[in-house]
């Protein structure tokens, strides 16, 4: 064979692995307003950056499928976003519903293997029916295709995941959602363990997608999802503005971007915002909002854990996490699943050397038989360990009432490396309305030896009671706190390691 002939070979094998699996069924995507595997990547990445690895793998493992699985039905590789590198594998429902095989999950091996070696973050692009079968059937099967990777469920954080579950995501494409530091769920798609065809089976009753694994169930109920939107675009949008507040790697400091003008005229809108009375709600993101630099709070989780609101930000030009207590949902006091909210975001901040500032106004936790049942005492324990292993800089700041054991989970105390209260604060172990019914519980009290209980003790509760103990280092105006933690920042810097935590949870399984 001639060089020539040769290199029309490659050519031909080349544009058959790239037209993935046909016009026709690339035809009903566009029509469906979906995008497929390719133009995913090229939407997200910069233009003219990428190196594509494997494209000319093919099914392993039936004879037959060789010439039926373009790129073995996963588009994997490398390529700049925003002009940092970054390791990209897009799954190709046109091909076999992208379903696992023993040659495409060493392709996404070799991509994570890559990323994790050489310092730069990971995006799937979720769409898949599961294992391919008969590939995984049979004893022979099962030891080809499963167990070979004593890596490949490792997350031990050394760079960001990311993931979009953009379609149906079953198998490996849920399991690396769950292990990704950020994902994103398009209305539409479906995330489970396996089919709603496969439950209905196993199970003998039907199943709907949308109840077993659709977005509501994921952004409300199990929190397993970041972020909702209602297109792909929306979705490779919503990773790059993660990916931006990101470190490479955990042994960088986040990047750093510029200012936005009027960035420090928010917080004298503070007291606009906190009500007179501290029996009435707010909403704390727009306190976060007026601290933060102007329009940077991307929230993780909005409609998961209500009761605290969490998210990354900018306070003058560098990467911070909120934790902040959200009187709009129960008061403020934490349920089990705005513990597990703030944990996962915990572990992140502390493994990608992102300092923590925690906004507190909290009654306590929510009590009561369906917490027990949900293991709320485990709950709260993993946020507090994952509070006082935290080996960032971390700010608490005490807008409003901080009560019990909520006080130590939040920041108080010692768990925190700078704790400032405003003169709206009130520190106690709890309402002072409880705790005289307590004391008095099954007493012939008068409303009178009540009321002078009551007086009694909330009269050492304010942040001076505190301040006076050194139990806060400072009493500021609302309209400071801005300055004062930007001030914070830059004392407490991790100068001895080049800003680089000790990352003591970076293999936290934060979905327990």
């Amino acid at each position: 064979m001639s060089f020539e002939d040769m290199l029309a070979d490659l050519q031909a094998r080349e544009e058959k692995a790239q037209a993935m699996g046909g016009p026709e069924r690339l035809a009903r995507r566009e029509a469906q307003g979906v995008m497929n595997a390719r133009s995913r990547i090229d939407s997200f990445i910069d233009e003219g950056s990428w190196v594509e690895t494997g494209l000319l793998a093919v099914s392993s493992i039936v004879p037959e499928d060789r010439d039926k699985t373009p790129a073995d039905g996963k588009v994997a590789g490398f390529a700049k976003v925003d002009g940092r590198t970054v390791g990209v594998v897009a799954n190709d429902f046109t091909t076999k519903g992208a379903s696992s095989s023993a040659t495409n999950m060493k392709k996404i091996g070799h991509v994570k293997r890559v990323a994790t070696e050489r310092g730069f973050p990971m995006v799937f692009f979720g769409e898949s029916s599961g294992a391919r079968m008969p590939d995984n059937m049979g004893a022979k099967g099962m030891g080809v295709n499963l167990g070979n990777d004593p890596h490949q469920y490792i997350r031990n954080r050394e760079s960001p995941w990311a993931s979009a579950v953009l379609g149906q995501c079953y198998g490996s494409s849920a399991w690396y959602t769950c292990l990704a530091d950020f994902s994103v769920f398009r209305k539409g798609a479906v995330m489970a363990v396996a089919s709603p065809g496969l439950a209905s089976f196993a199970i003998g009753q039907d199943v709907e997608a949308e109840d077993l694994g659709g977005w509501k169930l994921h952004e409300r109920v199990t929190g397993l999802i970041d972020r909702v939107v209602d297109t792909d675009e929306e979705a490779l949008e919503q990773i790059k503005q993660f990916l931006s507040y990101m470190p490479s790697n955990c042994s960088e400091l986040p990047p750093t971007a510029p200012v936005p003008a009027g960035s420090d005229d928010g917080a004298a809108r503070i007291l606009d915002i906190l009500p007179d009375s501290r029996k009435r709600g707010y909403d704390v993101r727009k306190i976060i909002n007026c601290i933060a630099d102007s329009d940077s709070f991307f929230e993780f989780k909005p409609r998961f854990g209500r009761t605290v609101a969490v998210g990354l930000a900018r306070l003058d030009g560098k990467t911070v996490g909120f934790i902040a207590s959200n009187p709009m949902g129960k008061a403020g006091a934490l349920d089990v699943a705005g513990c597990e909210k703030a944990t996962r975001f915990t572990v992140m901040c502390d493994s990608f050397n992102i300092p923590l500032i925690l906004l507190v106004d909290t009654p306590g936790f929510v009590i009561g038989i369906e917490g027990e049942k949900q293991k709320a005492p485990g709950k709260i324990m993993n946020f507090m360990q994952a509070l006082q292993m935290c080996t960032v800089p971390k700010l608490s700041v005490i807008m409003r009432k901080t009560y019990g054991q909520a006080y130590l989970n939040m920041g108080g105390g010692r768990n925190s490396d700078d704790v400032v209260a405003w003169p709206t604060a009130e520190i106690s172990f709890m309402d002072s309305h409880f705790a005289t019914e307590i004391v008095t519980w099954g007493q012939d009290a008068s409303e009178e030896t009540k009321q002078a209980i009551r007086e009694q003790m909330d009269k050492d509760s304010s942040a001076y009671g505190l301040a006076e103990i050194y139990g806060v280092q400072a009493v500021i105006s609302p309209a400071d706190t801005r300055r004062y933690l930007i001030q914070q920042l830059e004392i407490h810097q991790l100068r001895l390691s080049g800003g680089i935590g000790k990352h003591r949870m970076s293999a936290w399984p934060t979905t327990y």
